[in-house]
């Protein structure tokens, strides 16, 4: 890892809006080399960024991206973001529909996570950030694919914290409260209300409220923190 304010060289899943738009964008500012990846065509244009057009749960294609990104000079960080959601009650969702959304949430982020802990082992050092949900922390009714998906994240984390401690590799994750993007846009407004209901602070996050919490993971201070989920919102796990 590098003792600069931010990493040198990072990979963002989920690139193409949202989140994942953002945090790239906000990094690529920073002076910082960022590979990004989504199903579709890139929607950066940056000198410093590369885009790989790759769905997330196919592993050669995971596997080709990170290696080929820590090729040049190695790999600093991963920002985990890319997933699916869906919003259903557990009787009307279908087994197809889970599958997606594991495979996607569960199995892109164990691919990544994996991957680039194989390259940041080389370098003795590096950060990992994946995403979970306060969906999960509220155990939300009518999220249960989401949710559990999610929870399966969290678990890994804290796992992979222990086991990648060795190597200078710290794995944490951020569970943001509802952001306006398109994975809340087709939610219904009010349970979007009765969500943020539940909360300490009752509005939706914004992309700077994310962006702040991935810092303090990624920050070259932040060595001693590890397989911790921080909930945006004033929410418990």
């Amino acid at each position: 890892m590098t003792t600069a304010s931010h990493p040198r060289r990072m990979i963002v899943t989920g690139t193409r809006k949202g989140i994942g738009k953002f945090l790239a964008e906000y990094y690529l500012g920073q002076g910082v080399e960022v590979a990004g990846c989504s199903r579709g065509a890139a929607s950066i244009t940056h000198p410093n960024y590369r885009h790989f057009e790759l769905d997330v749960s196919d592993e050669k294609a995971v596997v080709a991206m990170v290696r080929e990104t820590a090729r040049a000079g190695g790999l600093d960080a991963l920002i985990n973001n890319a997933g699916l959601a869906a919003m259903n009650h557990l009787l009307l969702s279908s087994l197809a529909t889970g599958r997606k959304i594991f495979e996607t949430n569960y199995f892109g982020t164990f691919l990544f996570l994996r991957e680039a802990a194989k390259a940041m082992r080389r370098s003795a050092g590096g950060r990992i950030v994946n995403f979970t949900t306060v969906a999960a922390a509220f155990d939300l009714e009518g999220e249960a694919l989401y949710a559990s998906s999610k929870a399966a994240i969290e678990s890994l984390t804290r796992i992979a914290a222990r086991e990648l401690a060795e190597f200078g590799i710290t794995v944490n994750a951020v569970g943001p409260t509802p952001v306006k993007t398109d994975l809340i846009r087709q939610v219904p407004p009010d349970k979007i209300e009765s969500l943020l209901a539940r909360q300490a602070i009752r509005r939706c996050g914004e992309f700077d409220d994310v962006a702040n919490v991935v810092d303090f993971f990624l920050s070259p201070r932040s060595g001693f923190v590890t397989g911790q989920v921080i909930y945006l919102g004033g929410v418990h796990g």
